[in-house]
């Protein structure tokens, strides 16, 4: 369908950890945003969403693989944000990401092997250090990026999620079936 491949610079052994992906994790604080954290002066927070990472939620899931967001913070726009991109796997205030990452391979019957888990900071570095496939962003403090498998080229909040999923899709030999709806 098109000459474009997310696979295109991406090693053999990166493509088989993407191929064997069943469930997608992700933080959202430096992974979906940039990681900045904006208050009103009436002390209500928002965060910036990159759209192309919506939608790049919305194509794994419709290419099959499940998606859960894991985060530390709890705050009311990233409730809102995955309710509107269709996400019901989203665990606020989570301090024990690892933990979360077990319980969801339990009650799924997947191998920590099937999981990929993208995060940036030391609150996501026990579960990057025990999934499949680990991914960070480029802006990622330096022990994130030490046990990454894989580091995105854009940074978090400006379509790395995207990236991430596009990789995976491809990987999985869907892509051409994922952006079928948007060729004519």
């Amino acid at each position: 369908m098109t000459a474009w491949s997310p696979l295109a610079h991406v090693a053999d052994a990166i493509r088989e950890r993407a191929a064997r992906v069943r469930l997608a994790c992700f933080d959202v604080d430096g992974v979906m945003t940039d990681g900045g954290l904006y208050y009103s002066d009436g002390g209500h927070e928002a965060k910036r969403y990159h759209v192309h990472d919506g939608l790049g939620l919305k194509m794994l899931m419709d290419s099959g693989v499940a998606v859960a967001v894991i985060t530390a913070r709890s705050t009311p726009s990233v409730t809102r944000r995955m309710a509107d991109l269709g996400i019901a796997q989203v665990f606020l205030g989570e301090r024990d990401k690892l933990a979360r990452v077990r319980a969801l391979a339990a009650e799924r019957a997947l191998s920590l092997d099937e999981i990929a888990f993208c995060g940036d900071d030391l609150p996501d570095y026990s579960a990057m250090r025990q999934v499949g496939f680990a991914v960070t962003v480029p802006n990622a403090h330096a022990l994130a990026r030490s046990v990454a498998h894989w580091q995105t080229v854009q940074p978090g909040g400006a379509g790395a999620v995207r990236e991430l999923c596009d990789l995976i899709i491809a990987a999985q030999g869907r892509m051409d079936a994922a952006i079928a709806r948007f060729a004519p």
